[in-house]
């Protein structure tokens, strides 16, 4: 029998970084998140109506998008000019991207982005 639940969406993502402050600054100050919530142990900012979440991690390994769990996350992007200005603006701030793509699947372009863990971003079409 399934639970079926009646929800809205997500409230958060909580993941794991390697170097608190490095993650940190790399949001705010290269993507230009605004962090809304900040401790010792962690810092959030929305996207959306989703709150991202990082937490430092055990310091063992760093992320990997072929093991099992989060394979990249993907940000709504509404404008083709806007794509195309946050890749210009990764490129000038030298953050490693693929430029803007197409996505063979759903025919949306998208641009990946990786933040100082590798974690994969992308900043996806609606």
């Amino acid at each position: 029998m399934a639970i079926n639940p009646k929800t809205p969406g997500i409230h958060h993502i909580n993941l794991r970084c390697l170097n608190l402050d490095e993650t940190k600054k790399f949001y705010r100050d290269v993507i230009g998140f605004p962090i809304v919530i900040e401790n010792e142990q962690l810092f959030a900012f929305p996207v959306g109506g989703v709150f991202i979440v990082f937490k430092i991690a055990d310091g063992k390994t760093q992320f990997n998008p072929f093991t099992i769990g989060t394979d990249h996350i993907a940000i709504i992007c509404e404008t083709e000019e806007e794509l195309n200005r946050i890749a210009k603006e990764l490129a000038d701030a030298g953050v490693e991207n693929t430029g803007v793509k197409l996505d063979p699947t759903l025919q949306k372009q998208y641009v990946a982005f990786k933040d100082p863990d590798r974690i994969q971003w992308e900043f996806y079409m609606a």
